[in-house]
């Protein structure tokens, strides 16, 4: 089910929401999606899941992302702007949720709670305090062809399939499953990735003392495992590595993996 966001007329903001049949768990959550795609990537396979099991799911859009406004202002949008929308989801939402955040959707969650208390926030394979610079620098050494790869797809909204699946998934996935997330993927804001590489990173490392998952995948060829450790030890967590997995793990084959993992925490949470 889709619901929408309102601020105005024609101005709104896509959330995707997920009833469960019964509700056993007392929190919503929040699911937040990372560059280059929308809230659908959460549709696939972890909005039903988690229903299934007694949790109300919501799925944002970021602005200029999925079916929110703002694709016209796209560019000019930063990581502020994505806290604000975060804002504005929960406050349609009505109660605080656990946020669970990927890549950049992660590096949102980490902004977002350095202004608003939340239950919760699970981080997969996300966007680390530190920043990009580190993580981009590695992969320009590492998988120089990949990197340019994903500089085409930020200036020109257009990357090879191959490249994708090497960036974000293991070689299992079905070929033809591959093709249609394709279709979906979408340019990212430049001010965005600028604000994750140096200008905006969070704070809340110095104090938050919010309950924290980190998971990493251990196939990720954007968010190398090294940097997933520092950026949890300076959270003050350690990173769960999902063995065989790569970047995109909700998509991934093993995303079940994933999923459960997020489950047992989510229900040990107060």
């Amino acid at each position: 089910m889709t619901q929408d966001i309102r601020a105005g007329a024609g101005d709104r903001l896509e959330l995707l929401a997920a009833a469960p049949p019964a509700v056993e768990y007392p929190h919503p959550v929040l699911f937040l999606h990372g560059a280059f795609t929308g809230a659908w990537c959460w549709a696939e396979h972890f909005l039903g899941y988690f229903a299934a099991r007694g949790f109300s799911c919501y799925a944002l859009s970021f602005r200029g992302h999925g079916a929110s406004r703002g694709r016209e202002s796209l560019m000019s949008s930063g990581i502020q702007d994505y806290v604000e929308d975060v804002f504005e989801a929960v406050n349609r939402i009505g109660r605080p949720p656990v946020l669970i955040g990927h890549s950049m959707g992660g590096f949102v969650a980490q902004k977002y709670i350095d202004d608003a208390p939340v239950p919760g926030v699970a981080l997969l394979a996300p966007v680390p305090p530190q920043g990009l610079f580190a993580s981009q620098l590695q992969l320009v050494f590492s998988n120089p062809t990949l990197f340019a790869e994903l500089n085409s797809l930020l200036s020109r909204g257009r990357a090879s399939p191959e490249a994708m699946q090497k960036a974000l998934v293991s070689g299992l996935v079905d070929a033809e499953k591959l093709s249609e997330w394709f279709r979906h993927t979408q340019p990212e804001s430049q001010r965005a990735i600028w604000d994750m590489t140096l200008f905006a990173l969070p704070w809340s490392w110095r104090q938050n003392r919010t309950p924290l998952l980190w998971l990493a995948a251990e196939d990720d060829a954007l968010m190398p495992l090294e940097q997933m450790r520092i950026g949890a030890g300076m959270l003050g967590t350690t990173a769960e590595v999902m063995p065989g997995l790569g970047h995109a793990m909700m998509l991934d084959t093993g995303w079940q993996t994933v999923a459960d993992r997020l489950i047992i925490w989510l229900r040990g949470l107060k």
